[in-house]
């Protein structure tokens, strides 16, 4: 039997279990294995409507799910093209959830007290400018964004955000590691919890080098060692920027069978004037998880550049030499 295999029967046996009998550990730690979306009509952001409110009143979550459910909507044809729907996928294949955190939380980030990702410092803010400038005019397929090179996806890194789609998470636990395989992109991220240290700083990694430890019934998980990601990250659709600082610190606790309460904090001094930090929750799912197979008949990124190039030249029609 493959490793692979081996994984997905481990979790699938895991999820079929009830939840008394699945700690790997004779019961002393809660165990999160199974499959888990984090999807969710709550923003990352507090909606300047919202200014200060930290939580909706029932009414006000009522309301925003039923404004979330009309915008998920298909559009006429006219009114897509007139508003952007449907640049790259039709309604069908994106995945918001209706409903907000269980909380009624206004925004997943809840410090700053504004509910909002801090200002990039001078010099991230100046590099991320430079990445989106090149976004419009990329010398060459290693100049477009990560997602569009299908390199990394923001569910995927710590802290681990909703994405449009695929906000999904497998989760293998044993006594030693708890493993999450994030369905876009299928990266995977291993959490070491036999209380081995950082690697040594010379390894960067694209989602850091993670290590656990239990407090009590919540298991907390503390990465470094980032990359640069080739310019700050969020240049095609992601949420936030990070450089090779990057610090994060993860807090996974259960609030019942079926709901992870996942909490965060973020601290990267070269790329934030502040520290933040956020939550959301987990709700347990039956899957299964597909593979996501970012390039597999992928014309994205040669049409892309040929789009590039016949803007430059004004519409003119292009002359490819003969093979």
């Amino acid at each position: 039997m493959t490793q692979r295999r081996l994984l997905v029967v481990l979790a699938a046996f895991s999820f079929a279990l009830p939840a008394a009998a699945q700690a790997p550990d004779s019961g002393r730690h809660p165990d999160f294995a199974g499959i888990w979306n984090s999807s969710t009509a709550t923003p990352i952001e507090r909606p300047a409507k919202f200014k200060d409110k930290e939580f909706f009143t029932p009414q006000e979550a009522a309301d925003f799910e039923r404004q979330t459910r009309a915008q998920g909507v298909e559009p006429a044809p006219r009114a897509a093209s007139a508003r952007g729907f449907g640049a790259s996928y039709n309604a069908a294949f994106y995945e918001f959830d209706v409903r907000v955190l269980k909380s009624l939380r206004t925004s997943i980030i809840t410090d700053p007290p504004d509910g909002r990702i801090p200002a990039l410092t001078p010099k991230a803010a100046a590099e991320k400018s430079r990445r989106q400038g090149l976004l419009q005019h990329p010398g060459g397929a290693k100049e477009l964004g990560l997602q569009d090179q299908c390199l990394i996806f923001p569910v995927a890194v710590p802290p681990m955000f909703p994405y449009r789609y695929n906000s999904n998470y497998q989760i293998v636990q044993t006594g030693s590691d708890l493993m999450v395989n994030a369905e876009l992109n299928h990266d995977t991220r291993i959490i070491h919890l036999d209380g081995r240290p950082h690697v040594s700083s010379k390894v960067r990694l694209w989602s850091g080098d993670s290590v656990g430890h239990w407090e009590g019934s919540t298991l907390v998980a503390d990465t470094a060692n980032f990359n640069d990601a080739g310019g700050f990250y969020g240049d095609a659709g992601g949420m936030y920027g990070w450089d090779r600082n990057l610090h994060v610190v993860e807090r996974f606790s259960l609030l019942d069978t079926n709901t992870i309460l996942y909490r965060f904090e973020v601290d990267d001094p070269t790329a934030f004037t502040r520290q933040w930090k956020g939550e959301l929750t987990m709700a347990r799912s039956r899957g299964p998880i597909y593979e996501y197979a970012c390039h597999e008949g992928n014309y994205a990124l040669p049409n892309l550049l040929s789009g590039f190039r016949a803007t430059e030249t004004d519409g003119a029609p292009l002359h490819r030499p003969k093979e």
